[in-house]
This record gives C-alpha cells, structure tokens and sequence, in this order.
C-alpha cells in the first residue's frame, strides 16, 4: 500500500510540474529536455533499484518495529497523536535539512553530492538527480532519525511523499506570480528560493538548504532571497564542471571518484 501511495504521488506530481514546465517555463532552457532527461531519469532507476534491494526495511518499515517495541521519542511520551504526527513530521524535515548542511560542509560528502549540483539546468527531474551513494546515505540517516523520533507510520509515509514532491516542486521550471512567491515562501520552499541553492557562486550555493519547510533557513541564517544575478540572469551548476558533459549516465556514476 505504501508502495503504491508514494508511486501514485510521484506520477501525479511529475507529470503536473512536466506539464507546467512545458506551458509556463520560468526561465529559458539552455539546454534541451531529452539530454537531460535520459540521465537524470536514468539515475531514478538506479537509486530505486539499490534502495529496494539494499534496504528491504525502509523508513516505513523501522517505524513499525519501533512502535512494536516502544522505540524514539513519541513511543514514549503521552502526545497527542495528531500533535505527535505533526511535530514527527517537522522534525524528520528538519533531520533532512542537517543532513544538506552536512552534505555541503563536508568535503567527502561534498564530493557524492556535487552531482545534484552540476545539472547545468533546473526543472522537475533534477529533484530526482542524486548520486546512489547519498540516496543511500540518507535512507540511513532517516532510519536512525525515525528510531530517535519514533513516528507513526503515517507521519513516515506522509514526510516521505511530501519530500519527493517538494523536492520536485522546488527544482521545477515553471513560473509563479512574484507576489505569489514572496507569500508561499514562508509556508514552502518555492522554485524561485531554491533556485539560488544552485547557483555557481559558492556562497549562494551554501543558502537556501531546505526541501520542504523553509522555516530552517530563515531561523539558522543561510536563507537568502534573491541571487546577485537575478534568475534570469544566474548561471547554474558548478564551475570547475561548466565545460564538461555532466549530462550522461556515466559521468554522473563516477563524478564521485575524479
């Protein structure tokens, strides 16, 4: 069922924001949908492989067994169960949101995650491009945050289809009404504040870390509104990756190891 929930939501999400994307773009593309595409698609597949087969227990499944024996915060203090699925939900956020912080502050990390960052665009399925060895380095750190925390199941299920779709949503090419945007940022990270995430300015690049709430960035200052350039004007990716082909399958496996 769980299965099924997630992946139901995924297609739906994708294929809104795709569509969006194709009538509203925010910003040109400088390259085209299919190069990018292929890789980034590719990489989905990969990532959703080694998750199945190298985690048969998920986030999904820690949080029953922790609930079975009485593990993480919320298995043993008297919470009301919606005020616990709420504040399970923020904290997972909030677990992931470290966890990009550390993935920037840490050169060895740093080198697993510059493969999100050196996509030379942005649109719907760079929120899906990361590197297989991060996919699985957070599905650890979100199994030790579910043990600690001790979340329902359904707070579990219904962080991890918001982060896919958030991730998604604020990767995404389509445009939002400026005064729009100013207003929904301070409830969810929009494509306009993630945007100067990837940026190839180091210090716009270490901004804007959340993937859901935006709440984090503006309480622990590395929020920051609007890139130098402005969005039309920035250039993104990395620069020392500016002139190679980050696009295909292969550089993308190994960008790790050069």
């Amino acid at each position: 069922m769980e299965i099924l929930v997630r992946l139901g939501s995924f297609a739906g999400v994708f294929a809104l924001l795709a569509f969006l994307e194709y009538i509203a773009p925010r910003r040109k593309r400088p390259i085209g949908r299919k190069p990018r595409w292929f890789g980034n698609l590719a990489i989905v597949a990969i990532n959703t492989a080694v998750i199945r087969l190298a985690f048969p227990l998920v986030a999904v499944g820690v949080a029953l067994v922790s609930r079975q024996r009485e593990w993480g915060l919320f298995n043993n203090v008297n919470v009301p169960g919606p005020v616990a699925f709420v504040l399970s939900v923020v904290l997972l956020d909030f677990v992931v949101y470290l966890q990009h912080v550390m993935f920037h502050a840490v050169p060895l990390l740093w080198r697993i995650h510059r493969m999100h960052h050196a996509d030379r665009d942005l649109d719907v399925t760079s929120g899906l491009r990361f590197h297989p060895l991060e996919i699985v380095l957070s599905m650890l750190l979100k199994m030790v945050a579910v043990l600690l925390i001790g979340p329902s199941l359904a707070a579990v299920v219904t962080f991890e289809v918001l982060l896919n779709a958030t991730s998604m949503f604020n990767h995404s090419n389509f445009y939002i009404p400026l005064g729009f945007d100013r207003i929904l940022r301070w409830f969810v990270v929009t494509p306009d504040m993630h945007r100067v995430h990837h940026s190839v300015r180091r210090d716009e690049t270490d901004s804007n870390f959340g993937f859901n709430l935006p709440w984090w960035d503006r309480l622990l200052g590395t929020y920051r509104a609007q890139p130098r350039e402005g969005h039309d004007g920035m250039t993104i990716g990395l620069s020392e990756y500016l002139e190679q082909d980050t696009m295909k399958l292969r550089w993308m496996l190994l960008v790790p190891f050069r």
